[in-house]
């Protein structure tokens, strides 16, 4: 169960729960609803929309599994007319989810070890879960934010509303997660041995391209 911003970084994350919990009871068991109920999570006060006088809370966005309050918004169900209100409020909702579709598409892109069942036991499979994520907020906030994050890998919207897919969906690329370590000079082993094979290439034995 996790929490994202706007900038594709994650503010909460709850790991361990078995995986035939539904989300709402999932989410139901978190220290993030407890403190919303609790009104402890220091959520900004109310503010009204641009052109608005009504003051309205800020909300997170979740999906239909989600059961919705004050600060729980979740689309209308069913089916609405092109033009409505309802459809309306639904695709603006849907492109705000697709913020967090994005954050556990890259994560896993990158960490390929989320990509299939962990052969650990649950409490090392929950603490490299969190890991994961710790490293995912660091790369977006640190220098290599640019090559690990750029604005391909990410879904975008042409002129007409169309969602360009970002390169992530695409299961044949293995995002750049972490930069290699800058060299530092190389080891002296190297040269050695890089001598004695341009030797051995140039003087071969009689016998050498038989096994060679």
């Amino acid at each position: 169960m996790a929490l994202c911003d706007a900038d594709y970084n994650f503010l909460y994350v709850d790991v361990g729960v078995q995986g035939r919990e539904c989300d709402a009871g999932v989410f139901l068991d978190t220290d993030l609803y407890a403190a919303i109920q609790q009104n402890t999570l220091q959520i900004p006060s109310n503010r009204s929309l641009p052109g608005r006088d009504a003051g309205l809370p800020f909300v997170i966005v979740g999906d239909d599994a989600f059961a919705m309050s004050e600060h729980i918004m979740k689309p209308f169900i069913g089916r609405h007319s092109k033009g409505s209100v309802e459809r309306a409020f639904n695709y603006r909702h849907s492109r705000a989810r697709r913020v967090i579709e994005n954050v556990f598409g890259i994560m896993s892109s990158v960490f390929r070890v989320l990509r299939k069942p962990m052969l650990l036991q649950p409490e090392r499979a929950r603490w490299v879960t969190l890991s994961c994520a710790y490293l995912h907020n660091f790369l977006r906030k640190h220098s290599s934010a640019e090559t690990y994050c750029t604005a391909q890998v990410l879904d975008s919207e042409d002129e007409d509303g169309n969602v360009i897919e970002g390169t992530w969906r695409n299961e044949g690329v293995v995002l750049p997660g972490l930069r290699w370590c800058k060299e530092r000079g190389e080891n002296p082993g190297t040269l050695v041995r890089r001598e004695l094979a341009y030797f051995f290439h140039s003087q071969p034995l009689s016998w050498q391209n038989q096994f060679a």
